[in-house]
């Protein structure tokens, strides 16, 4: 039984994979390089080393893990992925995350803010790659607009968005391999598999062939995962619920009012025979 547990637990793919991949890729200096350039093929000067990363990790909220920040001249990019559910709320995501950005910034250079001395900072731009079907969604989003029925608000966050198009550029590979997984998953589930599958496809299709041919090995572990983050939240979500239920049932029988069939509708996550053995434990113990 254990090990049909474990072989279960061991083909499931992490549910984060998409995010783990988005920031492997471009943690590579080169491809970053092909992202800036796709943003700003005017800009002939830049170069890998003039591309700083400064990508926040584990901060203000668990869904920063899979977005991306750098710096390159007097530019702040930032770079907020929104995968297939579609949602404003990501605004407030990429208006945290400039302000962390920001603060971190101001620490690196060693500016003081509160000195009367005006701080140099550098010029944001704030992107969201949205890895679904773009619909009738807007190219633009602001905070104003969508939060404060386009009110004169004293900030303003505004956010170009990017979605799949005919180009061949690193970003909209990116998206196409995002899209490939989704399809994989819908048809063999969570699976090695699915990631397998999604990596064969997209190498035959060029897309990001070179980024998969080299490393693959390290694309499958990441997208691999015994338990994801995801997974362990929720099995601690249902403990909590199964101990607060728990509580609760064990108060309805001490008052002797209800039946135990009528207590396990008050508490779904407690089958009757669970009741049945609460209810023992508690007369042993009158």
């Amino acid at each position: 039984m254990q090990d049909d547990i474990k072989q279960t637990h061991e083909i499931l793919a992490k549910r984060t994979a998409k995010n783990s991949v988005f920031l492997d890729l471009f943690q590579n200096k080169s491809y970053l390089l092909k992202l800036y350039k796709t943003l700003h093929p005017e800009d002939a000067t830049a170069t890998e080393d003039s591309l700083t990363d400064v990508t926040i990790e584990n901060v203000l909220t668990d869904n920063l893990y899979n977005d991306l920040g750098f710096i390159v001249g007097n530019k702040l990019m930032i770079l907020i992925e929104a995968q297939s559910t579609w949602t404003m709320n990501i605004l407030v995501r990429v208006l945290l995350y400039l302000a962390q950005s920001y603060h971190e910034y101001f620490q690196r250079t060693s500016q003081n803010y509160y000195k009367r001395k005006k701080v140099k900072m550098p010029k944001p731009e704030l992107y969201v790659i949205f890895t679904g079907n773009k619909g009738r969604k807007p190219d633009i989003i602001s905070l104003s607009k969508e939060f404060f029925e386009g009110a004169d608000i004293d900030i303003e966050v505004k956010a170009k968005v990017i979605y799949e198009s005919d180009t061949d550029d690193i970003i909209n590979q990116y998206i196409i391999f995002c899209k490939v997984f989704n399809e994989e998953t819908g048809q063999h589930g969570m699976t090695r598999k699915a990631v397998t599958e999604t990596i064969r496809i997209c190498k035959d299709r060029n897309v990001l062939r070179e980024y998969l041919l080299d490393r693959e090995k390290e694309v499958v572990t990441i997208m691999m995962s015994l338990f994801d983050e995801e997974q362990i939240m929720k099995s601690f979500i249902r403990s909590e619920r199964h101990d607060a239920d728990r509580e609760t049932a064990e108060r309805l029988i001490k008052k002797g009012k209800m039946t135990l069939e009528d207590i396990a509708e008050c508490v779904p996550s407690l089958p009757l025979e669970e009741l049945k053995e609460l209810e023992t434990e508690i007369m042993q113990l009158a």
